[in-house]
C-alpha cells in the first residue's frame, strides 16, 4: 500500500479497486479529458479491466511511490488522482514520474500545486530521489503552469507519431523536470542571513 501523505487542504492515499467508480466519473468529464483523448470517455469497463489494475500495480514497489487518490480533507470528496512513480522500476529513486488528473470542479483551487509541491517534497526530501520529470500536450497550458509553479523546468519538445492524433497534437509534447541538486540551489539561494527560507 502506497504511503499516505496530508496537506493542508488534501489528503493523498493509496489507490484501492475501490475506487473505479471515481476514476470512470473523472475521465467521463469532455474538459478533463480533453488534452488526453480530445474529450472521450473512458468506459468503465476499461478502468476496471485495464486503467486502475495498471495504476495499482505500481503500489507496493515503494512505499511511497505510485498512483495516490486526492481526498479535500474537510469532508473526504474526491478530487482526483496524482502520479508519482518511478520511470525505471529497477532504479525507482533515480527518476520519478509526476502527473495528476483533477475534477474540473477542483480547478482553479491550488489542489494540483498543493498536491504536487507535497510529493516533491516528500521525493527530495525524504526518499533521496534523484531527478522528477513531467510530460503534456505543448497546448496544455493550465497543466504546464502548474508544473512551473512547482519548479520543473521546460526540457524539450517533442513530437509523437499518434495514431488518433487529437486538437493541438501538431504542436508536440512538452518535458518539464526538476534535478535534486538544482532543487537544493534553489533553496540554498532563497535563504536569507538566518538560514530560514525566505527570510
Amino acid at each position: 500500500m502506497t504511503a499516505s501523505l496530508i496537506t493542508d487542504r488534501l489528503v493523498l492515499r493509496g489507490l484501492t479497486p475501490d475506487d473505479a467508480g471515481h476514476l470512470t466519473a473523472l475521465d467521463a468529464d469532455p474538459r478533463v479529458m480533453r488534452h488526453l483523448t480530445g474529450g472521450r470517455a473512458t468506459p468503465r469497463e476499461v478502468v476496471e479491466r485495464e486503467v486502475l489494475p495498471r495504476m495499482l500495480g505500481h503500489q507496493g514497489l515503494h512505499a511511497s511511490l505510485g498512483y495516490f487518490a486526492a481526498e479535500e480533507r474537510a469532508g473526504g470528496a474526491f478530487v482526483g488522482w496524482f502520479e508519482f512513480r518511478p520511470v525505471d522500476e529497477r532504479h525507482p529513486l533515480d527518476e520519478v514520474e509526476l502527473g495528476y488528473r483533477l475534477r474540473h470542479s477542483a480547478w482553479g483551487r491550488g489542489y494540483a500545486t498543493e498536491g504536487a509541491l507535497a510529493l516533491l517534497r516528500r521525493g527530495f526530501t525524504e526518499l533521496g530521489v534523484r531527478r522528477v520529470t513531467a510530460t503534456t500536450m505543448a497546448v496544455n497550458t493550465g497543466s504546464r503552469r502548474v508544473m512551473e509553479k512547482v519548479g520543473l523546468r521546460h526540457v524539450r519538445t517533442f513530437h509523437q507519431s499518434w495514431p488518433d492524433p487529437i486538437e493541438g497534437a501538431e504542436h508536440g509534447d512538452v518535458e518539464y523536470a526538476l534535478e535534486a541538486s538544482d532543487r537544493i540551489r534553489a533553496q540554498a539561494s532563497s535563504r536569507g542571513p538566518s538560514g530560514i527560507l525566505g527570510a
